[in-house]
Order: structure tokens, then sequence, then C-alpha cells
């Protein structure tokens, strides 16, 4: 009661002594391009809605506008070209900190303004792809940042979205329509980049804690099924990052510091005289900083520190260049009490190293051949390295290595994309990508019955994928467009390969209410260790398993329904049906092993592409996007993952929860007529069914004195369900040059103790549960200026 009396008192006093004050204004500036071509629309009208008196302006020959003496809170603009849709950007933040910088992207009507009356785009959530038509939307970095749980972290954000669950909460994995978490593709600047996270292992598609800044990104694109022919080497969904440039007229800067790290960032221009810019953000770890200090954080030491960078370079002419990159390192470091009468469960006598170390530099080159052509090329180098040792305390304390892992991996990527636009109605695209991995991979693993360090991979070589697509894009009407496009992915190490068509078909029958079908043959390769995974005889003769492996591949089927009840209130259907196939399973026994079950896809056993699975299901969301200060995003999945393996029985997955449910909503409460100052309060509520799990044979595993699972009853039973209630309560407060936010995440705020799975405990013989992550508050203070 106390607390509460004095939160509403503060809102008092803060409303009383804002109301008559100051009005701070703010400069809207960017620049209106066509949407397929990138070309600098001139003579565009921008208009800010509701202003009084009316304020707008015309974008300059390079498609540039600029609007000053803009007052700060939301704002809606009205954009227009002729020949081209209107589009109205609403609810736009404008902060007195920071000036707001706007890349406009105009689609070019089919027929003209004087044929029929084109009503203005409202769609926020449609995804900046023009070829994705279901299982996609746009996702912007204010949800990344307001959404409660999300804590800047594009991965954590996406499990709002209907057939997205998380896999564990001490990490961001996400588990799309019931697939294996590895099928999870990573792009920005339109190629491949390696798993952009913290504590991230080989194969895997998430982490402990994302790599990317907030600071860099600005709105992209996330899909979940029958990806546009553009998209290779995936199988459950794509996040198609894109960076923003820095202001290349002032120089600006922001300061957070919290529970998660000490963020510093910069941008600005090169000089006055050029229209180039810089933009990068550094972050060190909060509890590695106070570990250093002297500060006791606990037994296990986790440490953090990432930098993530955009340069810009205008070169008339000759096109438009980028620099951009980002590189993250992590080590996490537990030692075990050296007293065997505290330790409780086996895992206590256990020291542990894991480091991992994650970077990708990449430029870019972005060129108008002519007024229909467009041509983007882009070179990137990354590299990702990890190591991980166990030892276990013996007698007297003696550390005795139980496992090591090292694994490096290098690419080298060069892709280039032609766009040509015939007219208004026909636009192709066609790419071609080559990559050049190096790769060494090192595992070893002690064998408890022979007592013998065993290697199980162990190699170190190179290899080459090849990827290529053509596209095309058919606007019958405004009412009908079609899709149509070929991928082909190629491995050169085995020269297992896959000719992959997709398509799509758009109908807005009527106003507000459109059809869509979706189609894609859709393929990966597999964990690189896999392919490597060694076995050796009594002899000593070493013997590669599965270098020739195939491809698991997965045919995708997607119907959607949208219906958009008016322009902030929106519902969606989707009826989805996945039919996987190449499935690696075990080769020389009959048992329910198969790669679907796997997070990231790395095994030591032989196996065969003779697997098959099934996804099916039923998602519906009911959005409102920001209106009267109020959202709200309700998703809800009902699905079926089923898989067989060798022994031929149809099985649940891992990862067949069988339903979803999450409601993710807010308000924001502007305080005072200037609206200088917003509370902002969020809620998350998560409801899903639980994974499966496998039964342990009790009787065995005491044999053993190792957990010892019931193999033909694998995935039979069903972990009790999963729920969790996350708030967020942000404070932001508009001064002369600066905004300043003050905010509180709280994570599984009733403290909830979700199961995350069950094993068998040698010390007490008894099989134990495992829980994941309980209440975690994420404190955050943020200055911009």
């Amino acid at each position: 009661m106390f607390i509460r009396t004095l939160f509403l008192t503060l809102i008092v006093c803060q409303f009383l002594t804002n109301v008559y004050g100051q009005t701070y204004t703010q400069t809207i500036r960017g620049t209106v391009v066509d949407q397929s071509l990138q070309t600098a629309l001139p003579g565009a009208t921008v208009v800010v809605l509701n202003s009084n008196p009316l304020k707008g302006t015309t974008t300059e020959a390079d498609g540039s506008f600029r609007l000053t003496q803009i007052p700060v809170g939301r704002q809606s603009l009205k954009i227009t070209s002729m020949g081209y849709k209107e589009l109205i950007l609403s609810n736009i933040q404008v902060d007195a900190g920071k000036e707001l910088v706007l890349n406009v992207a105009l689609e070019e009507a089919v027929v003209t303004v004087n044929e029929v009356t084109v009503k203005p785009q409202l769609e926020k959530n449609k995804p900046l792809n023009e070829m994705a038509t279901v299982s996609a939307r746009t996702f912007s970095v204010e949800e990344t940042q307001k959404f409660a749980a999300a804590v800047n972290d594009p991965a954590r954000m996406a499990t709002a979205y209907a057939g997205v669950v998380g896999a564990d909460d001490g990490n961001n994995t996400i588990v799309i329509r019931g697939n294996s978490p590895n099928g999870l593709l990573w792009r920005m600047e339109g190629v491949e980049i390696p798993n952009p996270n913290h504590f991230a292992n080989l194969g895997s598609a998430g982490g402990g804690i994302s790599i990317l800044s907030a600071q860099l990104l600005t709105n992209s694109d996330f899909m979940t099924g029958a990806f546009p022919a553009e998209y290779g080497n995936a199988l459950s969904g794509v996040f198609d990052l894109r960076l923003r440039k820095g202001n290349n007229a002032k120089r600006e800067h922001t300061v957070q510091a919290g529970f998660l790290g000490l963020d510093v960032a910069s941008e600005g221009p090169f000089s006055k005289s050029y229209k180039g810019s810089y933009l990068f953000n550094y972050r060190y770890s909060t509890l590695g900083l106070l570990a250093k200090m002297g500060v006791n954080v606990g037994p296990a030491v986790n440490v953090f520190q990432d930098l993530s960078f955009n340069l810009y370079f205008p070169a008339g002419k000759a096109g438009n260049f980028t620099v951009f990159g980002f590189g993250g390192s992590s080590t996490s470091n537990i030692d075990a009490e050296q007293d065997s009468t505290k330790w409780t469960s086996e895992g206590e006598q256990y020291n542990d190293r894991f480091f991992a170390k994650t970077g990708a530099v990449g430029a870019t080159h972005a060129i108008n051949l002519s007024w229909k052509a467009f041509l983007k090329t882009v070179v990137l180098w990354s590299g990702y390295q990890s190591g991980y040792e166990s030892e276990s305390l013996e007698t007297g304390y003696v550390p005795l290595l139980q496992m090591r892992e090292a694994y490096s991996l290098r690419k080298q990527i060069v892709s280039s994309t032609l766009t040509y636009k015939f007219n208004a109605r026909h636009t192709v695209w066609a790419g071609l990508t080559a990559t050049a991995m190096g790769f060494n991979l090192e595992r070893n693993e002690r064998n408890d019955e022979t007592d013998r360090f065993e290697t199980q991979v162990q190699t170190k070589d190179q290899t080459q994928t090849v990827q290529g697509y053509g596209q095309w894009n058919y606007r019958l009407s405004e009412k009908l467009t079609i899709n149509a496009g070929l991928h082909y992915l190629r491995l050169l190490l085995n020269d297992s390969d896959a000719l992959e068509p997709r398509g799509s078909v758009r109908w807005a029958f009527v106003p507000g209410h459109s059809l869509s079908l979706g189609y894609g043959l859709h393929s990966q390769i597999q964990n690189l260790a896999t392919y490597f995974a060694t076995s050796e005889s009594e002899t000593g003769v070493k013997q590669l398993l599965n270098r020739n492996l195939g491809l698991t591949r997965s045919h995708h089927l997607v119907l959607a329904y949208d219906w958009l009840l008016n322009d902030h209130l929106r519902v969606k259907a989707e009826t989805y049906y996945q039919s996987l196939f190449n499935i690696p399973i075990s080769a020389d026994k009959q048992d329910a092993f198969a790669l679907v079950n796997s997070f990231d896809g790395l095994t030591v056993e032989r196996l065969t592409n003779k697997g098959v699975g099934k996804n099916y299901g039923l998602e519906l969301t009911l959005e409102q996007f920001l209106h009267n200060n109020v959202y709200f995003l309700f998703s809800s999945s009902l699905y079926e993952s089923k898989y067989r393996a060798s022994d031929n029985v149809w099985r649940d997955t891992r990862f067949n929860g069988k339903y979803a449910f999450t409601f993710q909503g807010g308000k924001e409460f502007i305080l005072g007529e200037s609206g200088r100052n917003v509370i902002g309060l969020n809620l998350k509520l998560t409801y899903y069914g639980g994974y499966r799990t496998t039964p342990i044979d009790l009787a065995e595993s005491v044999r053993k004195q190792e957990t010892v699972y019931i193999d033909s009853q694998s995935y039979s039973q069903k972990l009790p369900d999963y729920f969790r209630t996350d708030i967020r309560a942000s404070w932001k407060r508009n001064r002369p040059h600066s905004t300043r936010t003050l905010s509180l995440d709280i994570q599984n705020v009733t403290n909830r103790p979700n199961v995350y799975g069950r094993y068998f405990e040698p010390r007490s013989g008894q099989v134990k549960t495992s829980y994941m992550t309980p209440l975690i508050p994420v404190l955050s203070y943020r200055v911009a200026f």
C-alpha cells in the first residue's frame, strides 16, 4: 500500500511540475526512396499530421527532407509522391535527446492516381521484403526496448509472436513451430552472419545475451516459414537484420548503465562538408566490472564485452559504401568447492571453463546502374571460436580432465544481388553468394568404462558453399500479387545440393481483408563438427563417420488471412504444414535418435539421412498498434511436431509443446501538456505446453552412476506447462538537448519455478528436477544527448 501511494504521489507531483512547462522540440530528417530500387524520390511531400499550423516540406533532388521545431512525443507523418502509394508513419517517437532520422521507402502504384484513389498504407507490421507475404513481419528497435523481458534482444522479443516460444529462460534460444532451434538463420545487411550471441555453442542459434546493440539496428524482418527465394540454409526462421546509418549532420551520444552492462554509443558526421557518418556501440558486462573490482559475484563468473559499428561513405555517381561489423567475447568459469562435505550433487565436484568469441566485419557497395536497375554487393569476413574444459576433483582434490572441446570456424562471403524493375507491375531479383569456410574442430571425452581419453572429433580442413537465387514479383493489380522464385544450395565438402522452388500469392479481395498462400522447399547443412565425427578402432585406426551426410530438407506450406479492422487493430490467422525429410538419424542401430531434437545439431554418432518429420498447426494473432497510448499483442498457437527415426516409430519431438499463448501489452502515461515526461508500464504473460522428455531408467542409472534414459519411450512424457509473468516500468524525461530513461524489467515476477528437465543424481541415487531461472530484476538508466 505504501509503495502504491508513493508511486501515485510521484506521478501527481511530476504532473503539476510539468503541466505549464516549456515545450521541447526536435528535428525530423530523412530520405524518401523507391522501395525496390532505393532511388531518391525528389518532390515527395512530407506532412506532420494533426499539426497546427500544418507543418510539412518536400524532398530535395537527393530525396532528403528536414522538418524542424517538431514537439517531442508521438507524431504521425504522411508521405506522398506522384505515382506512389501514400504512406502514413503513425505514432513515431520524437525525443529531445536525438534527431529522428528516417529512411522512408514508398511502393509504386500499379495504376496512376488519376485512375483510382490509392488508400494510404498503414500496415505497420508489413515486412520490408516485398517478396515475403506469409509468416513474416517487421519489427522495430522500439519493440526490443519496450516489450517486457525483451531487454534490447530481437530473439527474446520474438517470443511474443505466434508460433515462437523460448527454449530456456537462461538464454535467448527460440523454438519456431516445433522445429529445432538451430534451424534459425541470422542475416545482416543481406548476408549470413555467425550466431550473434554471447555464451553460444558451435551450431547453435542462440546464447545467453545478444551481442547486437539496439543502437545500431533499424526496422528489420522476422520470418517463421515459407521464406522468399533469397533465403537459404535455414529450416525454421530468419532474422533479416538491417543497420541504421549514423546521423550525418550532428554528433550524438548515448550512455547506458544497468544490470547487464555499461554501454557507450556515439554517432555523427566525419566532417561538416561530407555526408558520410559513423556509428558505434561498446559494452562491458556489469558483473565483469564488479569482479575486476574484487566484488564476490558468486560461484560462476560470467564476463562479456562487445563492439558493433556501421560506417557510411556516399560516393556520388560511384554509389554508396558501408563498412559494418560486430564482435563479442564471453567467458564463464566455475570452480568447485574443495570441501567434499559441502557437495550436495555430482556437478559440484567439477571445474568448468568456457569461452566464446564471435565477430564479423563486412563491406557493402550499392549503386543504381540505371533508373531501372540496382546492384548491391556485400563482402563479409566472420569468425567463431569456443573452448570448453571440464575437470572432476578426485582424491586429494586433484583435477582430472573429463572433456575438452576446441572449435574455430572462419568464413569469407561474397554476395551480389541485382534488382531490375521493368515497371510497377514486374520486378525481378537475382543473386549469387559464395562462401569459403575454414575450420579447426576438436572434441575429446573420457570413456568411463575404459578410462581412456578418446577423440570424438578432430579435423582441420576447409570447404565451400555456393548459393544462387532468382525471384519475380508480379503485381497484376493493387489487389493481386504473385511471387515466384528458385533457390540453389550446394555444399562442396561432399557435393550435396538442393534446388528449391518458392512461391506465394496475395489477394486483397476487399478493403482491409487479404488471403495469402505461400510454399517453399528449404534445406540446411549440418553442424560442421557432425561431418567430422570420428570413430577409433582398437588398433588406433580413425574413421570419419558422417562426411557424406546430406542436407536436411523441408517443404513449407502456409495459408494466411489478414483482417485490418481499422487503422490500429489487426487480426491475423495462419495455418501451416511442414514436411521434413532427410533428417539425420542413427545409421548403425534402431533407436529414437534424430537431430531434430538437438539444440545445436552436434553429435558424434554415425548418421544417415533417412528420418522424416512433420510440423503443422494453427496460429491466431490479435494486435493493436499504439493507439491512445495503449498497445497490445495477443498470440496463440496450436501445433503438433512429430518425427520418425530408425526404429520406424512416429513420436512427438522434444519441442512439441502442442500449444502456446502470449499476451504483450502496455500503456504510456504522458505527464504534462508538453509531453516531456512519459511513464511506461508493460506486461507480458506467457503460457505454453511443456516440452517432451524421456523417462529415466532408475535401476540402470544407479548401476552406471549416470543418467540412463529408456530409449523406447523417448519423448513420451510431458513436462509441466510453462507460465511466466514479466513486467517493465520506465520513466522517460526529456530535457533540453537530452533524453533520460530509467527502466526496470522484472522477469518471472512471481518467481514461478518452471521445470527445465529431469536427471539422475549419483550422490543421492534419485531422479532430480532442474528448473529454469527465478525472478530476475534488470535495472537500467540511459541518457541520450
